[in-house]
């Protein structure tokens, strides 16, 4: 197998899916040495240690950073997504509820707030 934890069989995906699941893999994989190396560094007491950890930690955001750069150039969701919220200022929630007002509505009532669909088909 060419990557591992696919969900589908490998022969059923394209090389293009294959290689977009490696990248997002290694993604992971990146930040969670970001965050190993990130404990490692607080835990201890030795000063010397610690700067060659944060020295680690802070090369595998490099590499998360590049993997995430990949992706957004092989997906056009993810794209117009980190264009909308990477630095942006303010509340992320209020500006992702600005970009959908549907989000607002009251569906307190049971509704799906979609109501006028009838009159709409007509």
């Amino acid at each position: 197998m060419g990557s591992e934890g696919l969900h589908e069989p490998e022969n059923l995906l394209d090389s293009g899916t294959v290689d977009y699941h490696r990248a997002m893999t290694s993604l992971c994989e990146e930040l969670e040495a970001v965050d190993w190396y990130n404990q490692r560094a607080t835990a201890t007491n030795d000063t010397t240690l610690r700067e060659v950890l944060e020295h680690n930690r802070d090369e595998e955001k490099e590499h998360a950073v590049m993997l995430l750069e990949w992706l957004r150039r092989h997906d056009n969701a993810l794209d117009r997504n980190l264009r909308k919220y990477l630095y942006s200022t303010g509340s992320l929630i209020a500006l992702e509820q600005a970009a959908t007002p549907s989000s607002n509505a009251d569906v307190s009532n049971g509704s799906l707030a979609i109501g006028g669909l009838r009159e709409v088909r007509r």
